[in-house]
This record gives C-alpha cells, sequence and structure tokens, in this order.
C-alpha cells in the first residue's frame, strides 16, 4: 500500500486533534472534578446519575423537611398536652380540698379563687399551632378549638348523642334562705323544720334538698324555638331496632326553682339556660332498662370567648344570623398524615375529643357553682349572728326568731356542705380519668416521636450512602485528573514534535 506524504500529515493531525481532545477533557475534569459534562460523554454514568440524583431528592425531602416539619407538630402537641395535665391536676387537687369536711370560709374562697382562673384555661391548650396551624382541630387547621372572642350571631344546630350511661343523679337545694333585712321581716317568721307554709309569701319552708336525675349538654343558654328534639333509640325483647322522640317541657331554672325542683314520674324537662335535661324516675328506668341511645338535636346562638367550636365534636349546621350564610359539618375522623419514608405514613396529629373532653369546661363550672353555694349559705349564718348581735334586734321575740332563721340558714349550709363533700369527691375520680386520657395520648404522642427518630437515623444513614454513591458516579480525584492530565499533555506535546520532524522532509530532498 503506497503512503502519501498527504496521509501522513492527515493522520497526524487526527492523532494531535484526539490527544489535544484529552487534553481538554481533562482541563475540564480538573476544572468541575466531574467525569462527565454533558451525557454523550458517558452515557452508563448520566443514566445512573439521574437515578442517584432522584433517590436523594426524595430522601432529602424525607429527612430535611417531612421529618422536621412532624418532629416539630409533635413538640408542640406534647408541650400542649402537658401543659393541659398540669391544669387536670390543679382541678384535681381542688377536688381533694374540697372534698374534705373541715374546710373554712378561708378554704371555700381559695378553691372558688383557684377554679374560676382555672376555668379561664380549660381549652386554652387547645388552640395550640404550629406555623399558624392549629394542631388539634383535624383537617381544619385554619381554626381554633374555641371561639377567641364572643361570637354574638353566630347559630349552631347540632346533634349530640348519649347514651343511658350518661344519666347522673345530681342534687338541687330548694327553699333557700333569703335574710331578713329588717325588723317586720324577722318578726314574721320562719316555719319550724320539717313545716311548710306556701299560703303565706312572707315565710318560706324551711329549706330543702331534691334528689334528680338528668342529662348534661355540652352547652347552655340553649334556644327555645325550635324546641329541642329528643330521640331514642333502643333493642326490644326481640331485638328489633326502636324510635322514640320524647316530647320534654322546655323551662328555666328560675321557673325550675320556683317548682321546687319536683318532676313527674314520667315527665322530662328542659332546661333552657342550664342546659339539662331533667328525666323522671319511670322515664330514667325505661332508658336503663332498654340500655337507649339518646340523640338530642338542639340550637344555641352567640357563643362567648373560651366555649369549644361545635364543628370539632358534632355534626352541626353554622348560621351567621345576619348575613343568613350557612355551612353544614359532619363529624368524621380527621387524621392527618405525614409521608416520612417511602411507603411509611405517621398519624400526627391528635384528635380534639382525645384530650380536650367537652364535660371538662361544664364540670369546672359545676364545681365552681357548688362552692359558690356553700360561700354564700355560710355567709347567710354570719349575717344572721351578725344581727343578733345588734341593739335593734335585742328582744326576747324577735331573738327567739332570729334563732329559727339561723337554725335554716346552719341547715341549708349544712346541705351546701354535704353536696360540695360528696360531689367534689366524685369528681376526683372524674379528673383522674380525665388525667389518665391525657397522659395515654402524651405516651401516644411520644411513641410516635420515637418512631421518627428511628425513621430520622435511617433517612440520614440512607442519605448519605446514595450521597457516596453518587459521588463515586460522578466525581473524580484530583490528583487523578492531574495524573491523566499530565499523561495527555506529554502525549500532546509529544505528537507535535513527531509532527514537526515527518513534515520538514520531502521525495524532492532525495531527488
Amino acid at each position: 500500500m503506497r503512503i502519501t506524504n498527504n496521509m501522513i500529515v492527515n493522520n497526524t493531525k487526527v492523532n494531535m486533534n484526539l490527544n489535544k481532545v484529552n487534553v481538554d477533557i481533562y482541563n475540564n475534569q480538573m476544572s468541575n472534578q466531574k467525569k462527565i459534562s454533558r451525557p454523550s460523554d458517558d452515557a452508563i454514568v448520566a443514566i445512573r446519575s439521574l437515578r442517584l440524583s432522584d433517590n436523594l431528592s426524595e430522601v432529602s425531602q424525607y429527612y430535611e423537611k417531612n421529618i422536621p416539619d412532624a418532629e416539630s407538630w409533635l413538640d408542640v402537641t406534647e408541650t400542649a398536652l402537658v401543659n393541659m395535665n398540669k391544669l387536670l391536676n390543679d382541678v384535681y387537687k381542688e377536688c381533694v380540698n374540697g372534698s374534705t369536711d373541715t374546710l373554712t370560709a378561708d378554704n371555700r374562697n381559695a378553691i372558688l379563687k383557684n377554679l374560676q382562673a382555672l376555668q379561664d384555661q380549660v381549652y386554652q391548650e387547645g388552640n395550640a399551632d404550629y406555623a399558624g396551624r392549629t394542631v388539634f382541630t383535624g383537617y381544619k387547621t385554619n381554626q381554633t378549638l374555641t371561639f377567641t372572642n364572643d361570637e354574638n350571631n353566630t347559630q349552631y344546630t347540632l346533634t349530640e348523642n348519649f347514651t343511658y350511661h350518661d344519666i347522673e343523679e345530681t342534687k338541687y337545694h330548694a327553699n333557700l334562705v333569703k335574710v331578713p333585712k329588717t325588723a317586720a321581716e324577722i318578726a314574721a317568721g320562719i316555719p319550724t323544720e320539717g313545716v311548710a307554709d306556701n299560703t303565706d309569701p312572707t315565710k318560706s319552708p324551711m329549706p330543702d334538698m331534691i334528689v334528680n336525675e338528668r342529662i348534661r349538654l355540652s352547652y347552655d343558654n340553649i334556644d327555645t324555638n325550635p324546641a329541642p328534639e329528643i330521640t331514642v333509640t333502643y333493642k326490644d325483647a326481640a331485638g328489633v331496632d326502636q324510635t322514640q322522640t320524647i316530647t320534654a317541657t322546655v323551662t328555666n331554672s328560675k321557673d325550675w326553682e320556683t317548682a321546687q325542683y319536683q318532676i313527674g314520674d314520667n315527665e322530662v324537662l328542659f332546661i333552657q339556660d342550664t342546659g339539662e335535661i331533667i328525666v323522671g324516675k319511670n322515664v330514667s328506668e325505661d332508658l336503663k332498662t332498654n340500655k337507649a341511645n339518646i340523640a338530642v338535636e338542639y340550637t344555641k346562638t352567640g357563643f362567648k370567648k373560651g366555649e369549644l367550636r361545635p364543628e370539632h365534636y358534632y355534626d352541626c349546621t353554622k348560621t351567621d344570623t345576619v348575613s343568613g350564610h350557612s355551612v353544614t359539618y359532619t363529624k368524621e375522623n380527621q387524621e392527618i398524615t405525614y409521608m416520612i419514608s417511602a411507603n411509611q405514613l405517621l398519624a400526627i396529629n391528635t384528635q380534639p375529643e382525645e384530650v380536650f373532653d367537652s364535660s371538662i369546661g361544664r364540670d369546672v363550672q359545676e364545681l365552681t357553682n357548688i362552692v359558690q353555694a356553700a360561700i354564700d349559705a355560710h355567709a347567710k349564718i354570719t349575717e344572721i349572728k351578725g344581727m343578733m348581735k345588734e341593739a335593734q334586734y335585742e328582744g326576747e321575740e324577735i331573738q327567739a326568731q332570729l334563732k329559727l332563721w339561723l337554725k335554716a340558714a346552719e341547715k341549708e349550709a349544712a346541705y351546701a356542705d354535704d353536696n360540695m363533700q360528696k360531689v367534689y369527691g366524685n369528681y376526683v375520680t372524674k379528673f383522674q380519668n380525665y388525667m389518665t386520657d391525657v397522659n395515654l395520648t402524651i405516651t401516644d404522642v411520644g411513641s410516635k416521636a420515637s418512631r421518627l427518630a428511628l425513621t430520622k437515623d435511617r433517612m440520614c444513614s440512607q442519605k448519605s450512602n446514595i450521597e457516596e454513591l453518587k459521588s463515586t458516579n460522578e466525581d473524580r480525584e484530583l490528583s487523578d485528573i492531574v495524573i491523566d492530565y499530565t499523561a495527555a499533555y506529554t502525549a500532546y506535546t509529544a505528537s507535535l514534535q513527531a509532527a514537526s520532524k515527518i513534515n520538514s522532509s520531502s521525495l524532492l530532498d532525495f531527488l
């Protein structure tokens, strides 16, 4: 085969250019320390790099965003739960204090003051938020658990469900003593114990304690139009579902007191302002015998600051009484889950009813009312004893009448003390149960945090492994690049020298 000078020159140019390309490649690698600059440099490295980049992006999303967000949410939740537990423990301590029979006036006043302070804080922890999202309100993270201001134009029609277990015994004090203010009122006298004189408006029977059974709603000051509807469902002896509607007589606490808290055996009363359903003896027995479920549908207009928002607890319809705009809510499980790793979800939120029982606020209010009744009753004794020492009431006859008034006041105080001791004693167990619920929830949150920590460690390790694989696939050590660059540059300079020798001679030099 004949090789011409042009062939040699062309081959030399090609070889020189290849060497120059190698120098350029290693020069670029020296700048960015990457194996390739474009996919065409090495398709296998490029494909593997894309896959590893996707994996790293996914793991980074879990490790750097989802998991820290979930951790912060759980931290806020746990802090709120711990605070709620402390609050319930404070109420529990007041229940223990109030259940003793050796209370002084100062003791009762201290209990009242503490309960009034705690009452304002009962549900405040339920408004805890993380990054502007309320953590205890399910999907409705833009809403607080309670009303943050008085809302007089807000109306809810809601359905509250009970069982026969919710029928509880409660005591009412009838014919409370009204301390006389004048000698004439004192002289009018008060009947002796066991004697009632309802025909004389200037006289009042001795105080009495009435025991009734009730169902207490979560709210008071219920609307009377439309009247609340009570629906009872149960299974009869044959196991067939039965539904019954109970018609209650709507009244208020003032009229209920005037009626001396009496109710017929087959009667049901709805006390509008206190939110109580009083059931007669026969009605109560029927409900318990049939193990009935009881649904009460009622309407409430106007809510005070600190009251629970019904949409977080019940099926309800909210209406703005000014604009007429309505929104219907259905109670459902609203579990917020975070994806903390591939195919691993973690529920991070706590449902409000798990911790912030709607009965807690009503219980604290009742405890406050009971100790206030005891304070008022003892104040009447003090006032009457003070009157007995006044000069204007020194007469023997009027002193005899004052002793009867004092006896009536002492009986009222005895009833109030006995009721306080027993109710506070019962509520010791109630608030222990509330604290147990909170402690179980704190344990659950702690368990979730532990699982999250384990996943975080795994994601950290996985992220490091992918980063290492990605680096191995894409990156080159500078020392290796320098060696390859030096070799390529040496080859290039050698090709230049060789080319200069070849091109310097031709056929004419030998003719």
